[in-house]
């Protein structure tokens, strides 16, 4: 069990923090123990790759413990001062700049900040199963497939699948993908224009993206939560690919079936708890937001 979050103002010593990162960087690296051993035999993964290559953050980015807002390391041998946005106290304490923050990513912290309340305001929707990832594949030649995984139910079994179910993605960075045969069946038109206003807690890429918006606001958030939100979408990115029309039985899964009544009633209770959980994160994140 790791050690909780310190609170605001907390002004931690060497033992204390150094314990914290410490705990850190071992979950941290539990999490990419995977990811680093495939890349020293040059391996890819269709599954856990998408975690370090859509979200472009390194295992040792992913193991650089922070703080966060208004927690300051006491005066010692501290390698936060050399780092982005943190000062020297007179003391010699060293703590996050939020004021210098703030005014290099301030747009970027009120986007986050917008995005994640609005997101989190709307009731989930559990009724798309999973169909973004279909329609990223359909109509398309065996050799064509954005992972090298075969078709659990074949080229035509997945066209039929896409063809007998109403699709409703609201995820502007899942329905960029479709293929242009699938564009017009989706019943709504995300862009990145319209994400604050579609965006919505059941979808699981939004449920993966509150780690991106974590990861977005850096050295805000403390290294606990960054770990939290990089565990959800974790879990998510495997459920993602066990609902997905590829053959997932390769990497030990069992597939989640949701052209079937039973897959789509367990990919909805699962997509439920993912909710619940993103919309915990996100209150999280807000409460970052709100210390600057």
């Amino acid at each position: 069990m790791t050690t909780s979050a310190p609170s605001r103002g907390a002004v931690l010593d060497l033992a204390t923090w150094q314990m914290l990162a410490d705990e850190h960087a071992a979950r941290a690296d539990a999490f990419t123990a995977g990811r680093r051993a495939r890349r020293s035999r040059h391996e890819k993964h269709a599954i856990e790759d998408f975690l370090f290559e859509y979200y472009p953050v390194s295992p040792s980015a992913l193991r650089r413990w922070h703080p966060g807002a208004g927690v300051a390391l006491a005066p010692g041998p501290v390698p936060h001062a050399e780092w982005r946005w943190y000062v020297t106290e007179p003391d010699g304490s060293v703590r996050l700049d939020v004021d210098a923050y703030v005014a290099e990513r301030g747009d970027t912290l009120r986007f986050v900040a917008d995005l994640l309340r609005r997101t989190a305001s709307r009731p989930a929707f559990t009724g798309c199963f999973g169909l973004h990832e279909w329609a990223m594949v359909y109509r398309e030649r065996d050799d064509e497939h954005r992972h090298p995984l075969p078709l659990r139910l074949g080229s035509a079994g997945t066209d039929a699948v896409v063809e007998s179910h109403h699709i409703r993605c609201t995820h502007f960075d899942a329905y960029r993908f479709f293929t242009p045969d699938a564009v017009d069946r989706n019943a709504l038109r995300p862009t990145r224009a319209n994400q604050v206003e579609l965006e919505q807690p059941g979808c699981l890429h939004a449920g993966m993206d509150v780690y991106k918006w974590a990861t977005k606001l850096g050295p805000l958030v403390p290294g606990d939560l960054l770990l939290d939100c990089f565990e959800l979408a974790r879990e998510i990115r495997t459920l993602d690919m066990r609902a997905s029309p590829y053959d997932v039985s390769s990497y030990g899964l069992e597939p989640v079936a949701i052209e079937t009544p039973e897959g789509k009633a367990s990919y909805a209770a699962a997509q439920k708890g993912f909710a619940e959980r993103g919309n915990a994160l996100r209150e999280r994140l807000l409460g970052v937001c709100a210390l600057v």
